[in-house]
């Protein structure tokens, strides 16, 4: 039986996405315990007062993360502006350099040929 023969099943319909608060009212009425919100918590936390140093700690940590990766972007930044200079340069450089060639070859052609 070939595949066109085969009956298409047809799928029912999507249901419409949850609005907003309908969302929320969900998230409002799960308690404390559910999964959604101890699925990515530390599991060692250590209290109230603890949690609030670990938070600061974090918070700390992830300041100078930023600050660092800031720094560093803009350090390549830097880098890249300055190997387009550079390529740029070298491209004159290069054109110089086969303009001089060229005269060079042609002072130098008309010489080597003997006059006849």
């Amino acid at each position: 039986m070939s595949s066109k023969a085969k009956k298409r099943v047809v799928l029912p319909t999507r249901p419409a996405p949850p609005t907003v608060e309908q969302i929320l009212e969900d998230v409002r009425g799960a308690p404390a315990a559910d999964p959604v919100f101890t699925a990515l918590a530390p599991e060692d936390s250590t209290g109230l007062a603890g949690g609030a140093e670990d938070t600061e700690a974090r918070r700390e940590q992830l300041y100078q993360q930023s600050q660092a990766y800031v720094a560093t972007n803009q350090r390549l930044r830097q880098a890249g502006e300055a190997l387009r200079h550079k390529r740029e340069d070298l491209q004159r450089a290069g054109v110089e350099l086969e303009r001089g060639v060229g005269q060079v070859a042609q002072t130098a052609l008309p010489a080597a040929t003997p006059s006849g």
